[in-house]
């Protein structure tokens, strides 16, 4: 079909066409992810192993605050990882970091 042909036909006829391709699609799509799920259940099996034996990482435990913005106390760093903006504008204004300790 050429984009003539499109042009010329009436909307609700392309409307039609166009949910005719939709569904279609859809279908081929579903084919796809169920044969590709096959093939990886099949690697699986043949290298020894099955979704629930990846290795997960461990949970790290909740790190509590060390550090609370005196300027919006609802701010606080654990200390850990890159500076928040506030440390970083408070340490530059010759404030030193012991005086935000919890």
């Amino acid at each position: 079909m050429k984009d003539s042909d499109l042009a010329k036909m009436p909307l609700d006829k392309l409307w039609r066409l166009h949910e005719k391709v939709i569904q279609l699609l859809d279908m081929k799509l579903q084919q796809e992810t169920r044969k590709l799920q096959r093939q990886l259940d099949e690697l699986g099996r043949k290298f020894g192993g099955s979704p629930s034996d990846i290795p997960h990482p461990r949970p790290y435990p909740k790190v509590e605050p060390k550090f609370r913005n005196p300027n919006a106390p609802s701010e606080t760093w654990s200390g850990r990882g890159k500076q928040p903006r506030w440390v970083v504008e408070l340490l530059a204004a010759g404030r030193d970091l012991d005086e935000f300790r919890i």
